[in-house]
């Protein structure tokens, strides 16, 4: 294949090569990549996975390069960040195997679209604080009152197959599991747990482990 002429670098995981500016790394390309361990501890494969607010989709490819689904399908807000995740599926030949949207949280993305498992790293931030040492765009970090959180789980429920799981990766400096226990809990949802991110070399970083309730008939039904 001709190399690509382009100002990306370039990550490697498996098979599959994935393109991206510097800038777009919010933290997917290493703490990330716990997920990988996370995946093969306690839900093993999946058939097709979604990456929310996936930037270059450091994440959601590294799931497929490792054999964790059989599909992907990818969505990010940023152009910058769904263009890089083109190139990363035209230049490996994924075109079968993922899909890309840009969109608000879920809002463009089609109602037929179903995943079993929702994984992500979303902005980890609830203020618009600025913080000098995150040397990225606020995009990145910046979720300001939770507002792209709050709407990721009023919609979330929609796009699950059945038996579908979301894990959602967030940092303890800046939140917990009860900072997002109502926003889950209006809508329909039930937090399975809220484990460390065990591979990475800060203990910051966890996840919100969620899913829909299970409803149980009642005595009368």
């Amino acid at each position: 294949m001709k190399p690509l002429e382009s100002p990306y670098e370039i990550a490697e995981f498996g098979d599959i090569r994935v393109f991206f500016a510097p800038e777009l790394d919010g933290g997917g390309s290493g703490y990330g990549q716990d997920y990988i361990s996370f995946l093969q501890q306690n839900l093993g494969p999946q058939n097709c996975v979604f990456e929310w607010c996936a930037g270059p989709g450091f994440i959601g490819f590294s799931i497929l390069a490792h054999g964790l689904c059989d599909s992907l399908c990818l969505a990010d807000v940023n152009p910058a960040a769904v263009e890089a995740c083109r190139i990363t599926i035209r230049e490996n030949g994924l075109e079968d195997r993922v899909t890309i949207y840009e969109s608000d949280g879920l809002l463009q993305i089609p109602e037929s679209e179903r995943w079993d498992l929702v994984v992500g790293n979303p902005p980890h931030s609830g203020s618009d604080r600025k913080i000098e040492s995150i040397l990225k765009p606020a995009i990145v970090y910046q979720d300001v009152d939770w507002k792209i959180h709050r709407q990721f789980y009023q919609t979330i429920a929609n796009h699950l197959a059945p038996g579908g799981q979301v894990v959602i990766q967030e940092n303890a400096m800046f939140s917990d599991g009860d900072t997002f226990r109502d926003m889950i809990e209006e809508n329909g949802l039930e937090i399975v747990a809220t484990p460390k991110c065990l591979s990475t070399w800060r203990d910051c970083y966890y996840y919100v482990w969620s899913r829909p309730v299970s409803r149980q008939p009642s005595w009368t039904e």
